[in-house]
């Protein structure tokens, strides 16, 4: 059994341009991978995927801000009630995996959980992250195990900076910084719904 540290330390800008003018300031700098898990064997394939909220297929939630529009890298998931009715609500898990990061950064990004996911095998593992934000609060533990389905907190406003809703990413390139949630430069993110339903079972 053998220990993977991955550790990133710099300064992070975390700024959402289409919802704030001002770039909140987010510091100390902060260790984005410390543990991706005791041993990516110990990460079970995933058997499927499922929405965060309203699992399995989102029922009673809509993308307010889908992957690509005004360059946003993810997607704003929110309540169909609108305004801060879904503030509150459970957020999970959308497949098995292993947490590496679970912190209130502030900012605008307020409570952020990150899982690894195996969506090869366990002899070819291959891995995508799961990045979930703006949580109110968390009640999963950095280096827990989860199942599909399980719960890892409730929707927030990430300390009141925007309405209630989950800023959802979805990374096939595991161990990037934080960055900002916006940008032109799409390499290593991909549509967090269409990634989904793809892998719906």
């Amino acid at each position: 059994m053998w220990l993977m540290v991955i550790i990133y330390m710099g300064t992070v800008s975390c700024s959402h341009p289409a919802k704030s003018t001002e770039e909140p300031d987010i510091s100390p700098t902060l260790q984005v991978m410390e543990t991706v898990s005791q041993s990516y064997d110990w990460v079970p394939p995933a058997d499927g995927f499922d929405f965060p909220l309203g699992p399995p297929d989102g029922k009673g939630y809509y993308n307010a801000q889908p992957f690509g529009r005004n360059f946003h890298l993810g997607d704003d998931l929110n309540g169909i009630g609108g305004g801060n009715t879904d503030l509150g609500d459970t957020i999970y898990s959308i497949a098995t995996g292993r947490v590496f990061f679970a912190e209130d950064i502030g900012g605008g990004w307020g409570n952020v959980v990150r899982v690894a996911h195996n969506i090869g095998d366990s002899l070819t593992p291959q891995w995508v992250e799961a990045l979930y934000a703006h949580m109110d609060t968390v009640v999963i533990a950095n280096g827990a195990l989860l199942h599909r389905g399980q719960a890892l907190g409730t929707i927030g406003t990430a300390g009141g900076t925007y309405l209630a809703h989950l800023h959802l990413e979805i990374r096939t390139q595991m161990g990037m910084p934080i960055g900002g949630g916006y940008s032109d430069q799409t390499e290593g993110f991909v549509s967090p719904s269409e990634f989904i339903r793809e892998r719906r079972e």
